[in-house]
């Protein structure tokens, strides 16, 4: 794509007859591109009365076109639809002019909701045009005057008895996300951008590895990985190589190692069972495994393969030093590009393998996520767009490697974007990534909601002063943890939502932006969300039992479609037919968007039960029991619900319980009373208490499915 004013998606969607154009948004230059577009209808350019606009696009419009008025305050849109209906007389187009609004960066939609139900109600056919702006989005590798300023890609048109906020965002975000598939930068090679982003970035930003306190410039990573990049080339011929390492200077050198050998790194969970484990191993087909001696010594349980098939990495790192010395030399003469070209890194690209991640197994075996060079590069493009991290920013590394939040966001993001990394290769010490805090003055911190009440424990408040950002994920945010995180440190946890096959990033919160007296706000934070859809992420919404295609308002199957989105499950046709369907994943959760679009999960599909006919949420009755129970929800799991098979209804509800209870027929009795008075359906009460010693976690802190279905049935 080369750059210009402007692009065009889709014109044949525009319909010959009279219909409402509304924009996401619009600049002066955009909108003299959208009247080129319509250039031979007659054009009347409607504006909502209280609106602001640029001075430059208020004079243009003031003097080019006819305009009409509408208010948002109209008690009748309906009527006021009636009259503006005769605009779009032969062929007549009224296009709508959206206001300036404080917002995020790379936003679709700059229609305030309120404003965006009036036109809806108005009783007009509406066609909705997306407006994406690459240099928004623009990584700080990318060359911003390289870029076009705009993508305007026309949406499907919806009929006038259709229109509602639901379907207007549903439509923009559609046409949103075939704009933002046309980034040139999704084509290109993880690789290269890795380098080019060490290469950029290499004597300003560092890694600050919390388990020895060293510090290396990125200059320095950058020579270390292409040193030992060669040598793994010679120790295998296997297109993908193991890296069992936590987070820090290695498991960085080694990831970007493999990378610049030409090929893909998967790293293993070490915390899984040995059988999952072996799994992966087979699954993968590696031959060489990276990891540390000490390493090897704590995770003894391990199913390491013989000593010659692993390559230690602080014994072979000494053996290289004079190569390190010559490849610091070599990269900081020769162009990132044209270095890979010499080592043949721009041979694979797009939507080639780029890292192979694994699934936790917490509802069955441990499925392999092949993430592409161009889903990797999608969602630090996403991520980071909406993040907009200033200059030397700096995150905490402490999730693992093997976990999709802890490779994309801990180990490409930083690099290519350049921000300083401060690593800790464990996320339980919370103590310790408190005083690394404070120390480096980190300001974003990555987390889960399980390893954030280990901060409510043990941390001072004055340690996490510097944090700006935290970011939970990988579990529901319960909402009592993030009041009680908020009143302690002073800055309020916002919640995020991904999975790995979605790279994994797709929806965050994000502190609301900065008020302008003069123009509307738009939220960017909703407490009880994940967030809102990052740029260039499509949704529909399906009803759970029929697939029959609903309103993204009600509730259903989430599914999504995004240039973030994997192509497949390792060697698993079946499995991947089971969830990609013409490009769109079904995510297993359960959820709808809200009038502002942020995104309300309501739970996964397997935490559903079906009794009755009735979908049965089991994390809505945790919820309620956790309440009556009095339950605290800023420590640790002490309940689980499961559905178990059940010949009379289908299935039936267990309740795991980790309280120390004795009396279950009791206690079960005693809580449906008290479930009931919550309003909670008498179908949805637990028909048994089996009491376990644990609730069942995973080590990223999400209930082990598998592992609760399995004790509820082998109690029953």
């Amino acid at each position: 794509m080369h750059s210009s004013a402007a692009h065009l998606l889709h014109k044949e969607r525009i319909p010959q007859h009279g219909v409402l154009v509304v924009p996401g948004r619009i600049n002066l230059n955009q909108l003299v591109e959208i009247e080129r577009i319509f250039a031979d209808r007659q054009i009347t350019w409607l504006i909502e009365e209280s609106s602001h606009h640029e001075p430059a696009l208020r004079g243009y419009l003031e003097k080019s076109r006819s305009g009409a008025m509408f208010s948002v305050e109209d008690s009748a849109p309906d009527a006021a639809g009636a009259q503006l209906k005769s605009y779009l007389e032969n062929g007549g187009v009224l296009i709508h002019v959206p206001g300036k609004v404080a917002t995020r960066n790379a936003t679709p939609c700059h229609i305030p909701s309120k404003e965006l139900g009036v036109l809806c109600s108005f009783g007009l056919p509406i066609l909705p045009v997306a407006i994406d702006c690459p240099r928004e989005s623009a990584l700080a590798i990318e060359s911003k005057s390289s870029l076009p300023e705009s993508v305007i890609a026309i949406g499907k048109e919806i009929p006038a008895a259709s229109a509602s906020i639901a379907a207007y965002r549903q439509a923009l975000l559609a046409a949103h996300e075939e704009a933002f598939s046309q980034h040139e930068l999704l084509n290109q090679s993880l690789a290269i951008a890795l380098l080019e982003g060490l290469r950029k970035h290499g004597s300003k930003n560092h890694i600050a590895d919390g388990a020895d306190d060293s510090e290396l410039t990125y200059d320095k990573v950058l020579a270390a990985s292409l040193a030992f990049s060669r040598l793994i080339r010679k120790e295998t011929d296997a297109p993908r190589v193991a890296i069992v390492l936590p987070p820090g200077k290695a498991g960085l050198i080694a990831n970007l190692a493999v990378i610049f050998a030409g090929k893909i790194p998967v790293n293993f969970n070490f915390t899984a069972g040995p059988d999952a484990v072996r799994s992966a191993i087979r699954q993968s087909g590696i031959d060489r495994m990276i990891t540390a001696d000490p390493f090897v010594r704590r995770v003894p349980t391990f199913p390491w393969p013989p000593n010659r098939d692993l390559i230690f990495i602080e014994r072979a790192m000494p053996t290289l030093r004079k190569k390190i010395i010559l490849w610091a030399i070599v990269s900081k003469i020769i162009p990132a590009r044209l270095l890979g070209k010499i080592l043949k890194l721009d041979a694979r690209g797009g939507n080639d393998e780029a890292v192979l991640l694994f699934t936790s197994g917490s509802s069955g075996e441990p499925k392999g996520v092949a993430l592409s060079h161009r889903n990797v590069l999608a969602n630090v493009s996403q991520f980071g767009s909406r993040l907009e991290l200033p200059p030397q920013s700096s995150m905490l590394g402490c999730l693992p490697l093997f976990h999709s939040f802890g490779s994309t966001v801990t180990l490409w993001f930083p690099i290519i974007q350049g921000v300083n990394l401060v690593t800790y290769p464990s996320p339980l010490e919370t103590k310790r990534l408190a005083e690394l805090i404070a120390i480096h003055q980190v300001d974003v911190l990555l987390s889960t909601p399980t390893f954030m009440r280990g901060f409510m424990k043990r941390v001072d408040p004055t340690q996490l002063a510097s944090l700006k950002l935290v970011v939970t994920g990988a579990e529901k945010l319960p909402q009592s943890l993030s009041a009680a995180f908020s009143e302690k440190f002073g800055i309020f946890p916002q919640e995020g939502y991904g999975l790995t096959e979605t790279s994994p990033a797709t929806n965050v919160n994000l502190p609301n932006p900065t008020p302008h007296e003069s123009v509307v706000t738009l939220p960017s934070s909703r407490s009880g969300s994940v967030g809102q859809l990052l740029p260039g992420i499509a949704i529909r919404i399906t009803d759970p039992t029929t697939d029959e295609e609903l309103t993204i308002d009600s509730q259903g199957m989430i599914w999504l479609k995004g240039a973030n989105i994997f192509q497949g499950y390792l060697g698993k046709p079946e499995k991947t037919a089971e969830i990609l369907v013409d490009g769109w994943f079904q995510t297993g959760d359960v959820g709808r968007i809200d009038d502002d679009g942020f995104l309300h999960i309501e739970g996964r599909i397997s935490r559903f039960s079906k009794i009755g006919g009735e979908m049965v949420p089991h994390e809505t009755i945790e919820s309620a029991i956790n309440k009556v129970l009095g339950l605290d929800a800023e420590s640790e799991r002490r309940i689980a619900v499961v559905g178990v098979p059940d010949p009379q209804k289908g299935e039936a509800i267990i309740l795991l319980s980790a309280l120390g209870n004795t009396t279950i027929e009791r206690d079960c009795i005693d809580l449906r009373y008290k479930l009931l008075e919550e309003g909670i359906p008498s179908l949805w009460c637990p028909k048994t208490i089996i009491t376990v010693p644990e609730i069942p976690v995973l080590a990223s802190g999400k209930l082990d499915i598998k592992r609760c279905e399995t004790l509820a049935k082998s109690a029953r």
